[in-house]
C-alpha cells in the first residue's frame, strides 16, 4: 500500500523554511506553549525552559496553586507571557474550556502542547492489593490509568482540531522508562500499562496527524520529583544501583529534548521517544 495513502494523506509535505544559523532553529520566539502538570518538577522546568526561549507559556496546575502567585514575577523576569490555568485532566470539559481559554488569551493560537500531568503507583503488587482490598485495588488502578493514559487522550482531541485548523502544532508528552521496561524491586504494573499505552498513542497520533501536525514522547527514568516522594532511602539506593550514572536525574535535566522536540529543529521528527533514563534501559 502507498505509505502516503495509508495515513490519509493526498500530497507530500512541503519542506520547512528554515532558519540559517542552529541556535535560531530552537528558538520559541513567538510561540504559545501550554504545559500541563506545570506546577512543579518536570513541568515547571519545561514551561521556564519555553519562556527562556521567548514563548508566551500557558502554565496548568491541578491541586498545587502556588503558580499563580508567581506567574507575573516570571513575565517580567523573562519578558514574555505567562498565565496559569486550573485544570483536572481527568475532566473533559475542563481540558477543552483550558484549550479554549488559552486560545482567547494568547491571540487565537497554541503551537506547543505538552502533556505532562500524572501520578504514580505505590500501592504495590496488583495481586496483593486486590486480596487485600478489591474495591481499593479497582479504584487506584482507574485513578492511574485515568490521569496517565486518559489525560493524553483528552489533551489530544482537544488540542487536534486546534493543530488542524491552524496547520501546525507539536504535541509533546512525558511517557516513561516504565513504558518500555519493567522497574524492580517496585511492582507497578498500572502505571507501566499507562506509560506504555501513551507510547503507542503518540505513535498512533503521529500517523493520524502527520498532515498538519507532530506528537513525540520523552521517556525520563528516575527523577527527583514529587512523583518519587513515596520511595524510601533504601528504594531509591536499589533504583541509583541499577542505574549506570548511579543517581536520580534533576528535573532540568531534561528539559534540552522537550524544547528539541518543540522546536523547529525537529521539524522531521514525528511519532519518536527520546529516552533520558541515566542508562537504565541498557542494562
Amino acid at each position: 500500500m502507498n505509505k502516503t495513502i495509508a495515513t490519509g494523506l493526498t500530497t507530500p509535505q512541503e519542506a520547512p523554511q528554515l532558519a540559517e544559523h542552529v541556535l535560531d532553529l530552537f528558538s520559541l520566539k513567538g510561540k504559545v506553549a501550554a504545559v500541563s502538570g506545570a506546577s512543579s518538577g518536570i513541568g515547571y522546568e519545561v514551561a521556564i525552559a519555553f519562556a527562556q526561549a521567548g514563548a508566551d507559556v500557558a502554565m496548568w496546575y491541578n491541586s498545587n496553586p502556588h503558580i499563580t502567585e508567581i506567574v507575573d514575577d516570571l513575565s517580567k523576569k523573562y519578558g514574555v507571557k505567562i498565565k496559569a490555568y486550573q485544570c483536572a485532566v481527568t475532566d473533559s470539559k475542563q481540558v477543552s474550556h483550558t484549550i479554549d481559554q488559552i486560545k482567547k488569551d494568547f491571540n487565537g493560537k497554541i503551537d506547543i502542547l505538552v502533556g505532562n500531568a500524572g501520578v504514580a503507583w505505590d500501592k504495590g503488587p496488583v495481586v496483593d492489593l486486590a486480596e487485600e482490598d478489591e474495591d481499593l485495588c479497582d479504584k487506584e488502578w482507574k485513578k492511574v490509568i485515568d490521569v496517565d493514559l486518559n489525560g493524553i487522550y483528552r489533551l489530544s482531541k482537544a488540542i487536534g482540531p486546534v493543530f488542524r485548523d491552524q496547520g501546525h502544532g507539536s504535541f509533546v508528552i512525558t511517557a516513561s522508562m516504565s513504558g518500555h521496561i519493567v522497574n524492580v524491586p517496585q511492582m507497578q504494573a498500572a502505571y507501566n500499562a499507562a506509560k506504555a499505552g501513551v507510547l503507542h498513542l503518540c505513535k498512533s497520533l503521529a500517523v493520524e496527524w502527520a498532515g498538519y501536525a507532530r506528537v513525540n514522547t520523552v521517556s525520563p527514568g528516575y527523577i527527583a520529583t514529587d512523583i518519587t516522594n513515596f520511595a524510601d532511602e533504601e528504594l531509591k539506593n536499589k533504583w541509583h544501583s541499577l542505574t549506570p550514572l548511579g543517581r536520580e536525574a534533576l528535573p532540568k535535566e531534561l528539559v534540552g529534548a522537550y524544547l528539541y522536540l518543540a522546536s523547529d529543529a525537529s521539524t522531521y521528527a514525528t511519532g519518536t521517544d527520546i529516552m533520558i533514563d541515566g542508562g537504565y534501559s541498557c542494562i
